[in-house]
């Protein structure tokens, strides 16, 4: 007859690996979705408390760094022949900026949709949404400044050569061709795949380049529309004379705002914690059962208690 003190399976496979073997076992496992939501619900703490001042700074080089985007693909698409497969290749350049921003550890509005909003899923409070409206508004205005002012110096010609130029500008009109429908729907698909880049990098240790250009890149192959890098060819468009500052804002920039929100937060962010949200509930009774004393598993007979936060937590990454 089985005891309860009857080794499992787990137990006589662990026996049969040495230590260091086991250890190595352990780092190869795939994190949980519970241990990714975790890393991810840290990292938006760190960010919701950042000052004003360092939330800016992160902010415009973001929105600088992300038009070398633009302008890998149209480099791409200038020097390339007009073939089938140009597309494929072109995407591969548009993902330069969003390396150098998640790389770089910058503040992209479309990234703290997912980051910001867990915790304040977890824990919502009048406090929690203020907060989370702080950082929005300071990011979203700090990038947009940024691409401003990068395609303001594109504007001028002065940088590029004519046939990058001439690239640039017939990118951006086939942006401009969207109605304000396309460019929230195809905001929502992008912010989508924004969110899914910063759940996926937390355990894809080597990996990371590779997801960032495979997820990325869908945005300009698929032709989606994404606020922060299509602003950068809408703001070019203005400033080449191309198109009205209104319609620049009321057709493109607050459609592709609000889909790519929509997509990050609205939909990402609320299955993510939907997915982990009775795992945390049973984990937070498991530790107030060991905390009391108790065999894990075993009911007690009063609510548990809630499990103190964790303090001086490391930032593990921000996608």
């Amino acid at each position: 007859m089985k005891t309860d003190d009857a080794p499992t399976i787990e137990d006589e496979a662990s026996n049969d690996l040495s230590a260091e073997e086991n250890a190595q076992v352990e780092e190869h496992l795939n994190l949980r979705p519970l241990a990714v939501y975790e890393v991810i619900r840290r990292e938006g703490l760190d960010e919701l408390r950042r000052p004003v001042p360092s939330l800016w700074w992160s902010g415009l080089a973001a929105g600088l760094s992300i038009g070398f985007s633009v302008v890998a693909e149209a480099a791409l698409h200038a020097h390339l022949p007009d073939a089938p497969w140009r597309a494929i290749i072109e995407s591969v350049g548009y993902s330069l900026g969003f390396l150098i921003v998640i790389l770089g550890r910058y503040q992209l509005f479309t990234e703290i949709t997912l980051t910001a909003v867990l915790p304040v899923l977890a824990e919502p409070s009048r406090k929690a949404f203020v907060a989370l409206a702080r950082i929005w508004g300071v990011v979203f205005a700090a990038n947009m400044a940024g691409t401003a002012l990068f395609a303001a110096l594109l504007a001028t010609r002065l940088i590029l050569p004519p046939e990058i130029d001439a690239a640039i500008l017939s990118l951006s009109k086939e942006l401009a061709a969207l109605t304000p429908t396309d460019a929230l729907i195809r905001g929502i698909v992008a912010g989508w795949l924004i969110a899914t880049v910063a759940w996926l990098l937390p355990s894809a240790e080597h990996s990371r380049v590779i997801i960032i250009v495979a997820l990325t890149g869908l945005i300009s192959l698929l032709q989606l529309s994404h606020v922060v890098s299509g602003s950068v060819e809408i703001f070019y468009l203005v400033a080449r004379g191309e198109l009205g500052p209104g319609t620049a804002l009321v057709g493109f920039m607050l459609p592709l705002l609000i889909g790519n929100v929509i997509g990050g937060s609205a939909l990402f962010a609320l299955l993510a914690y939907g997915q982990v949200k009775d795992e945390m509930k049973e984990d937070g009774e498991e530790t107030d059962a060991k905390a009391a004393g108790e065999a894990p598993g075993k009911k007690r007979s009063g609510p548990p208690k809630k499990a103190e936060p964790a303090k001086n937590v490391s930032r593990e990454t921000r996608a």
